[in-house]
C-alpha cells in the first residue's frame, strides 16, 4: 500500500502516524499514544501486558493490530504495532486516563484536517506552519523552510520527469549538491551539527536553509533547460546548481569574514540570538 509517514504533536508529544492512500485512512503508533495517555515510564511493557490480557478477553478488535515498520529514536526503522482510529477508540476504553477525552478530540482534528488537505493542499502547509511553531521556530525561519520545501519538491518533479528514482538515486544527487555548495555530504553535514535521527534542513540556520534553496533552486533551472537524459547528466545539473550556491557562501564568508555552515542547530541558534536579560553583572552567566 502506498504510505506517507508523519509525526503528529498531542501536548508536544510525538505520536508516528502513517497516511495509507488506498484506505484513505491514519495508523497511529499504538506505543506511543500508550505512552501520551498513561505517561508510563515503559510505554512499550505497559502495551505488552495490556494486549496480552486484552487478547484473553477476546479483544480481537484492539489485539488484531497491523505491524509497519516506522523510525525508532536510533534513526532505523521497526516493526511497530499500528491501530486505525476506530481501534484507538476502542483501545482508549481499556486504558484510564484523564487524557482521554482530549485525545478523542485529537484524533477526530487529525482525520478532519486530512480529509481537508486533500480537497485543499495548502492547509497542509499551514498545519506544517503551525506544528514548527509549537517547536519553537521563529516566523522568519519557518517561512523560509516552507519556501525550501517547494523548491525541493519543483526539483524532485525534475528528476522524476528526467528519470531519476526516488531512494538511492535522489540521495546521490542530494549528496552532491550538498558537498558542491557547503563541502560536507548529508551525512558528514549531519554529524558536524551533532545530529543523528533529526532533519538536517530542520537544522538549518537562515543563511544555511537560502544556500540550500539556491542551490536546489538553480539545479531545478539547469535541469529543465539542459534535459538530462541519464544519471550522469543529472549528476552534473546538480552540481552546476551547487556550484551556483557555493560561489554566494564564498562571497558572503570574505564579507563578514566568518563560515557560513555552522554547528549550530536552527533551534539553538534562534536561542543564540536571544539578548540577554538585564541582569547586575555576573548574573547573565546563571541563566545558562
Amino acid at each position: 500500500m502506498s504510505q506517507q509517514e508523519a509525526i503528529k504533536l498531542f501536548d508536544s508529544k510525538r505520536i508516528r502516524t502513517v497516511w495509507d492512500e488506498e484506505q484513505e485512512k491514519w495508523f497511529f503508533s499504538i506505543v506511543d499514544v500508550i505512552a501520551v495517555l498513561t505517561e508510563s515510564a515503559n510505554p512499550r511493557t505497559y502495551w505488552k501486558v495490556l494486549k496480552n490480557r486484552l487478547a484473553k478477553e477476546g479483544n480481537e478488535s484492539v489485539t488484531n493490530c497491523n505491524q509497519l515498520k516506522l523510525q525508532a529514536a536510533d534513526g532505523k526503522k521497526y516493526l511497530t504495532d499500528v491501530a486505525d482510529t476506530e481501534q484507538i477508540l476502542r483501545l482508549i476504553q481499556s486504558v484510564p486516563s484523564k487524557k482521554a477525552e482530549p485525545f478523542k478530540l485529537w484524533l477526530a482534528r487529525v482525520g478532519q484536517e486530512r480529509l481537508n488537505q486533500l480537497q485543499d493542499p495548502e492547509l497542509s502547509i499551514q498545519q506544517a506552519l503551525r506544528d514548527y511553531k509549537r517547536l519553537g521556530y521563529s516566523d522568519n525561519w519557518i517561512n523560509q523552510r516552507l519556501k525550501s520545501i517547494e523548491i525541493r519538491k519543483d526539483l524532485t518533479d525534475q528528476w522524476d520527469q528526467h528519470g531519476v528514482q526516488e531512494g538511492q538515486q535522489y540521495a546521490t544527487l542530494t549528496d552532491i549538491i550538498y558537498q558542491t555548495w557547503s563541502g560536507k555530504t548529508a551525512r558528514e553535514y549531519k554529524k558536524f551539527k551533532g545530529l543523528k535521527k533529526e532533519n538536517l534542513r530542520d537544522n538549518m540556520t537562515n543563511e544555511e536553509l537560502v544556500l540550500n534553496m539556491l542551490a536546489e533552486l538553480s539545479a531545478t533551472s539547469i535541469t529543465r533547460a539542459k534535459n538530462p537524459e541519464t544519471l550522469e547528466e543529472n549528476k552534473q545539473c546538480a552540481k552546476e546548481g551547487g556550484d551556483v550556491a557555493r560561489v554566494a557562501r564564498e562571497e558572503l564568508e570574505a564579507k563578514t569574514g566568518r563560515e557560513v555552515v555552522s554547528q549550530l542547530s536552527a533551534k539553538r541558534f534562534f536561542e543564540a540570538q536571544q539578548p540577554k536579560l538585564n541582569l547586575p553583572e555576573g548574573e547573565n552567566d546563571k541563566e545558562k
